[in-house]
This record gives structure tokens, sequence and C-alpha cells, in this order.
């Protein structure tokens, strides 16, 4: 729908629905209409990286299963691929100052294809540090605000308690 459509159509809900939903003039359609889109391809690429998780999950708890674990890498790269483009994957992991990050990653993927899986899975693991380092303050921030819940706060403060 385009915005004048948009416009025409809050006008006309304007009177039937109450004070405390009512939308304010354009800024409220503007909100509206500049959503985020999840696309096919990036909900297929969520799905892959899901069953990606799941299958490292179960190559690390099958005493680090070859098969499992590859085929858990290879649907992360690919789900990857699904959710950010492959211009975009290709320039995350070839910037200059990922290279070594990249490096490690994608020589730890391909020792757990050639079947060394627990020299593999470290050599990744190291890998993905150095490739999402950035990340991880961003993540600790959310977490952090997670503990803000109520009830979660109550909990971690009274096991905490020395006394």
């Amino acid at each position: 729908m385009t915005q004048s459509a948009l416009k025409g159509q809050m006008r006309k809900r304007k009177h039937s629905v109450s004070q405390s939903v009512s939308l304010k003039s354009t800024e409220t359609i503007e909100r509206i209409t500049t959503m985020v889109v999840v696309t096919e391809f990036q909900k297929v690429g969520i799905g892959l990286v899901g069953f990606a998780l799941f299958f490292l999950l179960f190559g690390v708890l099958l005493y680090f299963d070859s098969v499992l674990l590859a085929f858990g890498n290879i649907l992360f790269l690919t789900g990857l691929t699904f959710i950010i483009g492959f211009k975009r994957t290709f320039h995350f992991f070839f910037q200059r100052h990922k290279f070594r990050g990249s490096f490690f990653f994608l020589g730890g993927v391909s020792l757990v294809l050639c079947r060394w899986p627990i020299i593999g899975m470290l050599v990744e693991g190291y890998g993905f540090v150095l490739l999402f380092r950035s990340f991880f303050p961003m993540a600790l921030a959310f977490v952090l605000s997670v503990v803000n819940i109520p009830f979660l706060n109550a909990f971690l403060q009274s096991g905490s308690s020395m006394v």
C-alpha cells in the first residue's frame, strides 16, 4: 500500500478506534512504513542457522562427531549467506582487519571437513572470537539489560548474597 492509501485508511478508522489507540498524523504512518521486512531468503537463512546450531551442538555432545560438525559448519555458512547475501558475506570474511579471524575460522572448517574435528573446532572457535569480537560488547550489553527484569533481578540478588 502507498502512503496516501494508508493515510486515507487511518482517517476512516480514526473515528471508530478508541482514543488510546488513535494514531498521530504522519509521524506514526512513517514509523509503520519503515518497519524492517524479512524476505523469504532471510527466513530460510535463519532456519539454516538454527539447524546449524543444532548439528554443531549434537556434534560436540556426541564426542566431536566429524560428520555432524561438518554438516553444521556448512549449514552455518550457507545460512549466513542467505541472511546477509553473498556479496556482504564475502566482504565480511575478507576485510583487511578481519583476515586473521577469517583464516582461522575457515581453516577450522576445513580441518573439520578433513575429519580432524577436535583441532578444527579449536581453530574455528579462535577464528570465531577474532571475527565477532566487535559484536561481543553489544551482546553483553543486551544480556545485562535482560538482568533488569524484576524477577531475574530479584533472583540474582538473592542468589549472590554471601551472608
